[in-house]
């Protein structure tokens, strides 16, 4: 083999290297993976939802598997919380997280427990545990996974803020090696945080950054949800591009030491 051939075969194999990085990589969806997202148990109305969401690749990417303690932050209806209780099975935990119910929320406000509370109530789903989203105490126990899905540009949006502090507590939640997700919709490069509360959505090099800050190294993105068709602008029911958003999936891991 010629000097040329083999500059051209290792150039070859560095772009293919490249071309499989975790950044771009589709992992393998387990069996435990594709049985959760058929099992019976779940509401039809969070399977017309899985063309979009895309629950069995972005569940792959995160790792989680059967024993997992896995922590879903702010489950909203409960659409990831029941999924993840199928995959980590019975030797496994899912602690779904709501927000605190305000004191001074109208009577009429809808419990943001309630969706989960009746998962948790569902011997379907023993393994969930519900709890509420308190970053100034610690989770029951050491967590294998934390996930936040569509939520991360809301928290920027509470009053008094303090995003530091609901990073430190997650990376307090989890075991060494242990993985934190975070899914949002993508806003323009480089407008930070500004388009939190207008637009719904977030610039992904600032979560990656604010996170970091935290202690966390990335592990990597999923391009699973990304729409480059997305012009980015307002997430609502009128701009037709709910539930097709542009989306990051990112993977944080705290340290082992």
């Amino acid at each position: 083999m010629t000097l040329r051939s083999k500059s051209l075969r290792g150039a070859a194999v560095l772009l293919l290297a490249l071309s499989l990085s975790p950044a771009h990589a589709a992992s393998p969806v387990p069996a435990a993976v594709t049985a959760a997202v058929a099992d019976a148990a779940r509401p039809d109305a969070d399977k017309a939802r899985d063309a979009d969401r895309k629950p069995a690749e972005v569940i792959a990417f995160a790792g989680i598997k059967a024993g997992n303690r896995v922590a879903d932050l702010l489950p909203g209806g409960g659409y990831f919380t029941r999924l993840f209780s199928k995959v980590v099975g019975p030797q496994g935990a899912v602690y779904a997280l709501p927000p605190q119910r305000s004191p001074t929320a109208p009577a009429n406000m809808p419990d943001p427990a309630a969706a989960v509370n009746a998962i948790a109530a569902d011997p379907a789903f023993s393994n969930v545990k519900v709890g509420v989203l308190d970053v100034t105490s610690k989770m029951a126990e050491p967590m294998d996974v934390v996930w936040t899905s569509l939520n991360y540009h809301d928290l920027q949006n509470r009053p008094n803020a303090d995003l530091a502090a609901f990073n430190k507590y997650v990376f307090d939640s989890l075991k060494p090696g242990g993985v934190y997700i975070v899914i949002d919709h993508a806003a323009e490069k480089g407008s930070g945080k500004r388009d939190t509360s207008t637009l719904h959505r977030i610039d992904p090099d600032f979560v990656k950054a604010e996170v970091l800050a935290a202690g966390f190294t990335f592990d990597g993105e999923s391009d699973v949800l990304r729409n480059p068709q997305d012009d980015h602008k307002s997430v609502n029911r009128e701009s037709g591009i709910r539930g097709k958003t542009d989306q990051f999936v990112f993977k944080f891991r705290k340290p082992k030491q």
